[in-house]
């Protein structure tokens, strides 16, 4: 059995310790209780009935997307075995009749896999958020997740997280950014998360295949959570996530890790196929002088740019205008269209 190491819990923590003291050590924290006093998370530690009962009360009556797994997957949203495909399936249902399903489900030794992923509560739930708020985010719409037992492979998020745990009980186990060569992540374009997810199975891994997953195991970080309690995931930090109970809701919030209004989400994942696209072709020497380029220009290792660079010529390097940032995106597409 893993022995894995401690994730530091609080309790009681403020906004402003949070945004002052944490997330600048971009580091991941357990908060206990942090929604403790929603109404949805007193619905849900009465029952499965009451947390549906109490979502339901809110339904807008659009339908979502719903994913299916066959009960062989047992809970593994995956690839399937030689990788052509997903090992699940997806449509649209109305949520009333999901969680109704979800309930039937919970009552059955042997069953599907079932989830509903990353839906608007403005959009499904209109109201909820008005009565389960969090002062830590006043302008971040959050996104739902429901579903049974279900299993997401190591992956990681381009923006910062906090993740609450709403119903059921879910276990985080997370990976520091500098593991990504252990956890041997599978294809950037198509994977089962939207970015690209470990090839190995936490709970079966392929040691002979995968030797190196014995080193992020060793470097591996666990937490269990329940109804109230959330985890604060930084960008880039791995997390595997199980899903214990027959009935699992979770609540999260994804933000550039500022509280600042109109701020925009990063999309380093596109930067990322870019620099493939136009490095592919590089020689290895080549691509490691553009390595200490991009050190010095967007990593800052040594020297930071903008301290010696004119603050007139500093473009992206620096602060950047909403003129100057659009001038740059259009050259982007201009070149693009070549």
């Amino acid at each position: 059995m893993t022995d894995y190491k401690n994730i530091p819990e609080y309790s009681d923590l403020s906004p402003s310790q949070f945004f002052e003291d944490i997330v600048p050590q971009q580091k991941p924290i357990v908060i206990r209780r942090f929604a403790s006093h929603w109404p949805l998370v007193s619905a849900a530690k009465k029952s499965p009935q009451d947390f549906v009962s109490y979502l339901v009360s809110f339904y807008s009556g659009k339908k979502a997307r719903v994913l299916l797994g066959h009960p062989d997957i047992k809970g593994y949203f995956f690839y399937n075995e030689d990788m052509t495909g997903l090992n699940y399936i997806a449509g649209e249902e109305r949520l009333d009749l999901y969680l109704g399903r979800l309930l039937e489900l919970s009552a059955k030794d042997v069953y599907p896999s079932v989830s509903v992923q990353s839906v608007s509560p403005d959009e499904f739930f209109p109201g909820l958020i008005e009565e389960n708020k969090v002062d830590f985010f006043p302008d971040v719409e959050p996104r739902m997740w429901i579903g049974n037992q279900v299993t997401v492979g190591a992956h990681f998020d381009g923006s910062d997280n906090i993740a609450c745990v709403v119903s059921g009980r879910r276990r985080f186990t997370l990976f520091s950014p500098e593991q990504v060569a252990n956890l041997y992540p599978g294809s950037i374009n198509f994977n089962p998360a939207g970015v690209p997810v470990s090839l190995v199975n936490l709970h079966d891994p392929d040691f002979e295949r995968y030797p190196r997953f014995k080193t992020a195991l060793e470097n591996a970080y666990s937490a269990e959570l329940g109804p109230g309690d959330a985890i604060y995931i930084p960008m880039l930090w791995w997390h595997h996530v199980d899903s214990l109970g027959k009935v699992n809701g979770l609540m999260n919030y994804w933000w550039s890790g500022t509280l600042a209004k109109g701020a925009v989400q990063p999309k380093p994942l596109d930067c990322l196929n870019m620099a493939m696209l136009a490095m592919r072709n590089l020689t290895p020497r080549q691509r490691d002088a553009w390595r200490a380029m991009f050190d010095h220009y967007l990593f800052k290792k040594n020297v930071d740019p903008a301290s010696y660079i004119p603050e007139q010529c500093q473009y992206a390097i620096g602060k950047i205008t909403p003129k100057a940032e659009r001038k740059l995106k259009d050259d982007f597409i201009e070149r693009l269209k070549q």
